[in-house]
């Protein structure tokens, strides 16, 4: 871009180092609206301005004074003031980091007491409602301490971190897509799909020995370092580490139920999310915002539509995919000698000491022994989630709103 400046221009009126006096026939700079010829607007930044839905920063037209403003007149900084603006900007970080807090934190507890009802088959109590869950946390907190129902949550991470790793690695050097353009089709679809694939089969050593760490009963285990999921994973990997019984499940064995679960959790969710974000832009698209209409409540739907969708994606996903879940987790946990709570009772231990043979045979013996509810056995676990996660967002919106209009 080349500015565009008549010829000798060096500076307004300066010239070397002292400044010139105007001549007769000069014309001096006096206002904004002169100024506006030689200025260009910044491009978009995300974040550096408070935008609605749809909206983009108007351009400053040639002409037009710089936010309405002259040289010697303070430019307006907006109905709301800069109390406002400033909690515009970091509520979207706000509410964001809330969302993310509750579904690895707070929810933790209810991942807990979910993988420890799948994979008991022991259980009579299938805890199909929150309430025999509630129950059951309050039995477990009372006898073991809050944590107990926290055990496992660094591993977690430690899974989330090497997923995410793995991904970035094997899409930096493959020709394997790691996002769909808006230019798709079949090839790289299914490109992107083998990513997540290889990448959930990457790191289903690690997720293994993280699902150990959650499921184990506090009475019996050791404090684990924050790295002995990773440590316990290469162990898996080459043979060595840990004593396994003989029950314990190749890995060939474990990776098409591991790749097929984090595949299609992968694609119920996307196509739930762009299906609710399509619903809500169109709802939000005959409502825009119009100046003199206060800004507090289009700026707080300018950043939910995002996190509802990503909260119906997951909710949907978790629901469709828990009996192929309960299969995955009790194939994993089978001959890794680990210990659970009875998730009966509330206290006392039970050793898990499963004999399938593979998938098959998995879904089977539960649909004999169990009946067809045997693959939602800790339901109830998911409907405490993802209430506590609704309850949480919900707060969190009406605390902004409530900060924005007692400033504004």
């Amino acid at each position: 871009m080349h500015p565009r400046r008549p010829e000798g221009f060096d500076g307004l009126g300066y010239r070397g180092g002292g400044r010139e006096e105007p001549g007769p026939g000069a014309r001096p700079f006096s206002s904004a609206s002169e100024l506006g010829h030689w200025v260009t607007s910044p491009p978009d930044i995300p974040g550096s301005r408070n935008l609605h839905w749809g909206e983009k920063t108007p351009p400053y037209a040639a002409g037009t004074p710089l936010g309405g403003a002259g040289l010697n007149e303070e430019p307006s900084l907006g109905a709301g003031g800069p109390g406002a603006e400033q909690l515009n900007r970091f509520a979207g970080f706000g509410i964001g980091l809330a969302s993310l807090f509750t579904e690895n934190v707070l929810a933790h507890p209810c991942i807990v007491l979910r993988r420890q009802c799948q994979v008991n088959y022991h259980a009579r109590n299938y805890h199909l409602t929150p309430f025999t869950i509630v129950n059951i946390m309050y039995s477990i907190n009372k006898t073991q301490g809050p944590r107990a129902l926290w055990k496992g949550m660094g591993s977690t991470f430690i899974v989330q971190g090497i997923t995410l790793g793995t991904e970035g690695i094997i899409s930096e050097f493959t020709p394997l897509p790691r996002e769909i353009s808006h230019k798709w089709n079949l090839k790289q679809i299914g490109g992107h799909l083998l990513l997540k694939g290889l990448t959930h089969v990457i790191a289903m050593p690690f997720y293994s020995a993280s699902l150990i760490e959650t499921v184990q009963s506090e009475i019996i285990r050791d404090n684990p370092g924050i790295l002995d999921c990773v440590k316990e994973g290469i162990g898996r990997v080459v043979g060595m580490g840990v004593p396994h019984s003989k029950r314990l499940l190749p890995l060939m064995v474990l990776t098409f139920p591991t790749a097929l679960h984090g595949v299609l959790h992968y694609i119920i969710s996307s196509i739930i999310q762009k299906l609710v974000l399509f619903v809500l832009k169109r709802d939000n698209s005959h409502n825009l915002p119009t100046e003199s209409s206060t800004s507090v409540q289009s700026m707080l739907d300018a950043y939910f539509p995002e996190l509802i969708a990503s909260f119906a994606a997951s909710l949907c996903a978790d629901v469709m995919l828990y009996p192929l879940e309960t299969v995955l987790h009790r194939l994993h946990i089978q001959g890794t000698r680990t210990i659970i709570d009875n998730t009966d009772l509330g206290y006392e231990v039970l050793p898990i000491n499963t004999q399938y043979e593979g998938m098959r045979d998995c879904i089977n013996t539960i649909k004999r022994e169990e009946g067809m509810l045997g693959f939602y056995k800790g339901f109830g676990a998911v409907i405490v989630q993802y209430t506590l996660h609704v309850a949480v967002l919900q707060l969190t919106k009406i605390i902004y709103s409530t900060l924005l209009q007692n400033v504004s």
